[in-house]
């Protein structure tokens, strides 16, 4: 029998009493169930999948130069708040749904080497390698287990109560705000500290190594955004540098907005190495689905998040091109529902709360909280 389902009599840490009633016989249905998902959307794939990424890389890259066109100009006001609005548009565009979903490898099918994963070097900080290592390779695969998936709080901050409380945690959601700001460059240390542990063979503390290749990257990013092209606006050069700034920390809010309410919700849960011990395909599939949240939203939200607001069917299907998430959607909730399994979805404002005061909550520890009801 398999890590996740086994029944609370059989083992004295079952995977969550929610999983109680699936027998072996269920959990291999769920897995033909998805499987055949899969399979569907990849026979499937196809000219309108390969119109869609190129529609989208065409208007980022309009977004973006009408932006920088815009921000000559920027020393008046209605020119910087019109290019700063361009630019933070094109930039979350470019991180959500192009560069994150591209480095998954969702448009390889296409063999076009410029929408490849092997070639596409995002707009932002933390490098193309790192990134895909830590999240495609790390995450994906050990989504929510504590101690293998270095995800679940960042190596920051304290999400869920089996998390050891350090002190350090009492300031957490201050922690959480100056993350938010600074997204892109945590992401990029926290990126290259993970790689740079299991590489250092040179006698170099794995912090300066992590410190050096953070900085390889960020360089060229900052010389672009806050040299390069301020001076390119002349007079401008001050409120352009302004504005470059504003739509990086707008971008970096964006994505860790999204990326939180996808994975920090109330209703998401976590495991430990002990429990998805042999796990099966099926327990697999049931783990990504309750260690994931969805947003509701519209389409163009939808479009803003990189489709990331269909967190749960991401985590199932990471490889598939994105904009297919929303038509398999109900399909996935159809076998959670006919499964009695949890299927966690809920507004941006909502998830966004519960993460918020979540943080809060885990600042202190377990028996504090407690005694104050929290």
């Amino acid at each position: 029998m398999s890590a996740l389902h086994i029944v609370p009599e059989v083992t004295e840490e079952p995977m969550s009493p929610v999983l109680a009633h699936l027998t072996e016989a269920d959990v291999n249905e769920i897995a033909d169930r998805l499987d055949a998902i899969r399979d569907e959307i990849l026979a499937d794939r196809g000219e309108a999948d390969a119109a869609y990424i190129r529609r989208l890389i065409r208007i980022h890259r309009y977004l973006e130069i009408s932006g920088r066109f815009t921000l000559l100009a920027s020393i008046l006001p209605p020119a910087w708040l019109t290019g700063t609005t361009l630019l933070s548009l094109a930039k979350i565009i470019e991180n959500m749904e192009l560069g994150h979903n591209i480095m998954h490898g969702q448009w390889d099918w296409m063999r076009d080497p410029e929408i490849h994963s092997t070639t596409w070097e995002w707009d932002n900080v933390a490098t193309a390698q790192d990134w895909k290592m830590t999240h495609n390779s790390m995450h994906h695969t050990w989504t929510n287990v504590i101690g293998k998936d270095e995800d679940v709080g960042y190596g920051r901050l304290r999400v869920t109560p089996d998390q050891e409380w350090k002190p350090e945690h009492l300031f957490q959601v201050a922690t959480n705000l100056l993350l938010m700001t600074f997204f892109e460059y945590g992401i990029s240390m926290y990126d290259s500290a993970v790689n740079s542990e299991s590489i250092s063979h040179d006698g170099l503390d794995s912090r300066k190594k992590a410190i050096a290749k953070a900085w390889h990257k960020i360089k060229p990013q900052a010389f672009k955004d806050y040299i390069a092209f301020p001076l390119l606006s002349g007079i401008s050069a001050p409120t352009t540098f302004a504005a470059n700034f504003t739509a990086n920390v707008v971008r970096n809010m964006w994505t860790h907005t999204v990326i939180f309410c996808g994975h920090f919700p109330d209703e998401v849960q976590y495991f430990t190495e002990e429990q998805v011990e042999g796990e099966s395909k099926g327990d697999w599939y049931i783990r990504q689905m309750m260690g994931s949240a969805n947003i509701e939203g519209s389409k163009l939200f939808h479009t803003m998040t990189g489709n990331l607001s269909h967190q749960i069917e991401h985590h199932l299907f990471p490889d598939l091109p994105s904009n297919r998430y929303s038509e398999i959607a109900p399909r996935v909730r159809a076998v959670c529902d006919e499964f009695d399994l949890p299927y966690t979805t809920g507004r941006l404002s909502k998830q966004n709360l519960e993460v918020w005061r979540k943080l809060a909550v885990l600042s202190l520890p377990n028996d504090v909280a407690a005694k104050l009801g929290l």
